[in-house]
């Protein structure tokens, strides 16, 4: 028979509320098993009879049989006829041994991972709000997402393909979204596109970790800009590859640094449309100063256009893919902040040579995107949907961002200047106040703000200290109700 701490353990295994989903025998045969990796249950040690057991727990000897059952079959305990049940002698584990000093200090260090892996995990990812808070930035408005326009397509999809939509899909992306996302580049960004050349990924992400590791080695350098985007630096650090900033000002990169750099630089990666997080537009000039740089080194250029959909005083500056007649330029897109982040449909138009080997590469990563939603997507976009949804949100986040640019200079004037932007889902402010950066954020933090400080997005960390504020997901309501409590919070900081 259990002793009674055996038996009360056992007992709290049925009882706990996580375990509740188990079958019963289940939890019986899980809390013994804890009971002999713990060593509460030596080896050789008699498990009470099923009869015994079951009248101490409440429940059938049935069950209790079930239990030993699966005990005996995973080889926790030998069941021998007309003797009983016992723990089976394990000799290469000893249940419940104490941990040897050795044993601690090695259960204390670092896992034991390649470098590679160890830069992808010191990198800390690149995590998103499950739940976003005001101002978390790059977040788009899902609420007046049109769902029932978007559940009708996805029912003609399933009705005109039936069960192939639930095989496997093809590796680059299914055609039709291909050749609509195409079409969608060349007539709103100025690119060169066809849809042998588009592959659909979930993201932009995957998209820059694929460049990162198919088109450079470890220890290769690529220019990046700075301040850059936290996940391009992250992806391409994990990568092994020797980040080289270059400083951004009002006119985007400067490509001079660029173009008179002497070591050998195979990649260039920048966000020329709306450069984050500043929001320069990288000038013509510079465009084509870039191109020609590419073209002579037979370097690549990675041209992340991740939000472009969204300017706000007249349109975007075409794309340098569209301009790029060597077919050096990587051109990145996402539906993630045009649309809403839960459909994970990313794409890139890749130069023709580039199309097999990214394809091939993305199939060790994932496969293929999810067939279903790419051929919804791509019906979305063939009636002009996307279309008419992004006009709608762009007029919606124009109005939030004027919004935003008010009450900022209405009650935070004492801390920060606002430097407005002509596109995006997010304003940069500048701080202005003795407040250093964290502790700006540590307050917005505590009365539930969200922020993005601006100097960590430098090389060394050390730039202009300020913030990002997204104004796309939440409404002037949301946005008047924050801004007090985030003047509040600093207020309250300066005064200790």
């Amino acid at each position: 028979m259990f002793r009674h701490s055996q038996l009360e353990s056992v007992k709290a295994w049925l009882a706990h509320p996580a375990h509740a989903a188990m079958p019963l025998h289940a939890r019986i045969q899980r809390a013994i098993r804890q009971l002999i990796l713990d060593g509460a249950l030596g080896p050789g040690k008699p498990l009470p009879a099923s009869r015994a057991l079951a009248k101490s727990l409440g429940v059938s000897r049935d069950t209790i049989e079930a239990a030993y059952a699966q005990l005996h079959a995973e080889g926790f305990i030998d069941r021998r006829i007309g003797s009983g049940s016992f723990v089976t002698e394990m000799t290469e584990f000893t249940p419940g041994r104490r941990l040897s000093q050795r044993d601690a200090l090695l259960r204390n260090q670092a896992p034991n991972i390649s470098k590679r892996g160890n830069a992808m995990f010191r990198s800390g990812g690149v995590r998103e709000l499950l739940a976003p808070r005001p101002f978390a930035h790059g977040v788009p408005e899902t609420r007046n997402f049109p769902l029932q326009l978007w559940e009708r397509l996805e029912r003609q999809v399933l009705k005109e393909t039936g069960t192939q939509a639930l095989l496997h899909g093809d590796p680059q992306g299914t055609e039709p979204l291909r050749r609509a996302v195409a079409d969608y580049v060349n007539l709103e960004r100025g690119a060169r596109a066809t849809a042998d050349r588009v592959l659909i990924l979930t993201s932009s992400q995957q998209a820059l970790t694929l460049c990162a590791n198919l088109l450079l080695d470890s220890g290769d350098r690529i220019f990046i800009e700075d301040p850059a985007y936290y996940g391009a630096r992250r992806a391409f650090d994990a990568a092994g590859l020797e980040c080289v900033p270059v400083r951004v000002d009002r006119q985007g990169i400067v490509v001079e640094q660029i173009t008179t750099e002497s070591r050998k630089v195979k990649a260039v990666f920048l966000t020329p449309s709306h450069q984050f997080p500043t929001g320069a537009t990288l000038a013509l000039d510079r465009r084509l100063a870039l191109i020609e740089w590419a073209a002579r080194h037979q370097a690549w250029i990675i041209e992340d256009d991740y939000d472009s959909e969204f300017h706000y005083a007249g349109r975007p500056t075409a794309c340098v893919q569209g301009l790029d007649s060597h077919d050096r330029t990587i051109y990145i897109g996402t539906f993630t902040k045009s649309l809403f982040p839960g459909l994970r449909i990313g794409y890139v138009v890749l130069p023709p040579q580039l199309v097999k080997p990214m394809t091939v590469a993305r199939t060790l990563l994932d496969g293929h995107s999810a067939p279903m939603a790419q051929l919804t997507l791509a019906r979305f976009m063939e009636g002009g949907h996307f279309g008419a949804h992004v006009r709608t949100m762009r007029g919606i986040y124009a109005e939030r961002l004027d919004v935003l640019a008010t009450l900022v200079s209405k009650r935070l004037s004492d801390f920060v200047e606002a430097r407005v932007p002509v596109g995006g889902l997010q304003m940069p402010c500048m701080l202005t106040c003795d407040l250093s950066e964290r502790t700006a954020i540590d307050a917005a933090r505590r009365v539930g703000i969200e922020i993005l400080g601006l100097s960590a997005l430098h090389a060394a960390g050390n730039g202009k200290a300020g913030f990002l504020m997204g104004f796309a997901a939440y409404t002037p309501n949301e946005i008047d109700i924050a801004v007090r409590k985030l003047a509040n919070a600093l207020r309250t900081v300066m005064k200790a």
